[in-house]
């Protein structure tokens, strides 16, 4: 499984668990530190670390892959889990708009995430119109 497919299952596990703005950047021009972000709000600490388990489980499961590092499951506010090729961060509202990732990351490339959910909405939409 490449770093594309990697992160984009990890996108899929934390909307399993209705994490909302998932957002995937492109890092690996402009950094070595991975090839993708995956980038999720909870809207609360409990939440936060559920979408975080979903990943860690999904992950586990569907690549054979664990995470090499793991921070701030304990307090839930911002947890990221380290893949090597893709690092996720799953961050409550407050998190993500002081630590503001998205502007910090900004030259990489963006790539919005679309759920089952929001796909199957938009195709509505269109067969509609």
């Amino acid at each position: 499984m490449d770093s594309h497919a990697l992160a984009l299952l990890a996108a899929d596990a934390c909307d399993d668990r209705k994490a909302v703005d998932i957002l995937l950047i492109r890092v690996d021009e402009v950094s070595s530190l991975a090839d993708w972000f995956v980038i999720a709000t909870g809207l609360s600490d409990v939440q936060v670390r559920a979408i975080a388990r979903s990943v860690e489980d999904r992950l586990e499961i569907e690549a054979g892959r664990m995470p090499l590092r793991k921070e701030g499951q304990s307090e839930g506010r911002w947890v990221l889990l380290d893949y090597g090729e893709v690092i996720v961060h799953a961050l409550t509202p407050a998190e993500r708009s002081y630590y503001d990732l998205e502007a910090f990351w900004g030259h990489g490339e963006t790539v919005p995430f679309l759920s089952s959910e929001q796909i199957a909405l938009a195709a509505g939409s269109a067969l509609a119109g």
